[in-house]
């Protein structure tokens, strides 16, 4: 099977009914706002409690009824190191129950594009950096989201077989870590640069003397801002097909820590910063290659100070109604 670029040169159907799987989440909330932005009129979208896309029978019932067009497939249960670590059979079983409702159901309304949203840490823990696409399967995942990244990486061959069997464009799409207007802040749940901002707004609040954080603070991390996955994933719609998967990222990468003193800075926290090296620091870097999409014509517009400062002022607007 190729894994080289093709075109679409023609934009997909701006009044075509586009189904937003997981439209209240970080993600699928960014490609709505997007997708809005592009003059897209006919945008779907049902949350967890009105459609649980675990139920294969309700999935199917939602796609036979609505028959949309085109899908973005933004829903999945998602979570940092704490959450993946505590609880992988949930990360695998739902997940996969998710993704393969739903591309089982758009398969039978034979729709026309599908975009698949995965995650870098698909990728082996020690893969050579930056990653490539082509480093998929070549070596051991992170031991901390194995279950997730097992996960994503059977859509990712779902997504190319149905295009072996059945000749569909559908295509996937693997993001950096993301992060921006809302993302989950919980505790428990959180990925990093959202809980390094909860960690350090509270003890802002609370005059704290310093923060404790997991780990060293060494391992490298690439943050994309969703809002600038969002412009991606419209981009890649609109203009490509093909079988491999596409990072999506900035190509530039920080450590922990420098990330820390910027979410410190941002907050306007003066205190100190431990760190506690008995909890993991997960994979010791990842920065995705982002040639193939930056030579296609896309590149982030993001920066990240700019992103973490209306990020913090978001959160703060919102805290209020944030769950944990």
């Amino acid at each position: 099977m190729s894994s080289e670029l093709t075109y679409e040169r023609t934009p997909i159907d701006r009044d075509a009914l586009v189904y937003v799987a997981g439209h209240n989440g970080l993600v699928g909330s960014a490609i709505w706002r997007g997708l809005e932005q592009a003059g897209f009129s006919n945008l779907i979208g049902r949350s967890s409690k009105e459609l649980d896309l675990r139920d294969r029978d309700a999935t199917f019932a939602f796609f036979r009824e609505n028959k949309p067009r085109y899908v973005v497939l933004a829903a999945a249960k998602v979570g940092g190191i704490l959450a993946n670590s505590t609880y992988p059979v949930d990360f695998l079983s739902d997940n996969l129950l998710v993704q393969v409702n739903v591309m089982d159901a758009a398969l039978e309304q034979n729709v026309e594009r599908l975009l698949f949203l995965g995650s870098s840490c698909i990728y082996p823990r020690d893969a050579e950096q930056p990653i490539r696409e082509d480093s998929l399967l070549t070596g051991h995942l992170e031991p901390t989201n194995d279950a997730y990244a097992i996960a994503k990486i059977a859509g990712i061959m779902q997504v190319q077989s149905v295009r072996r069997q059945y000749g569909l464009a559908w295509i996937s799409a693997m993001p950096t870590n993301l992060y921006g207007p809302g993302d989950n802040f919980s505790p428990i749940g959180s990925h990093v640069l959202p809980a390094l901002i909860r960690r350090y707004d509270e003890a802002l609040a609370a005059g704290a003397d310093s923060v404790t954080n997991w780990g060293t603070g060494s391992p490298r991390r690439e943050f994309l801002h969703v809002d600038d996955m969002a412009s991606a994933c419209l981009y890649l719609l609109d203009h490509f097909d093909g079988p491999e998967q596409v990072n999506v990222g900035t190509g530039r990468d920080t450590t922990i820590r420098e990330i820390a003193e910027l979410v410190a800075s941002a907050t306007g926290y003066e205190g100190g910063t431990d760190w506690d090296t008995s909890k993991p620091d997960g994979t010791p870097q990842k920065l995705l290659d982002v040639t193939k999409l930056t030579e296609a014509g896309w590149t982030a517009s993001i920066g990240l100070k700019e992103g973490l400062e209306s990020t913090i002022a978001w959160y703060r607007e919102h805290r209020a109604d944030l769950r944990g």
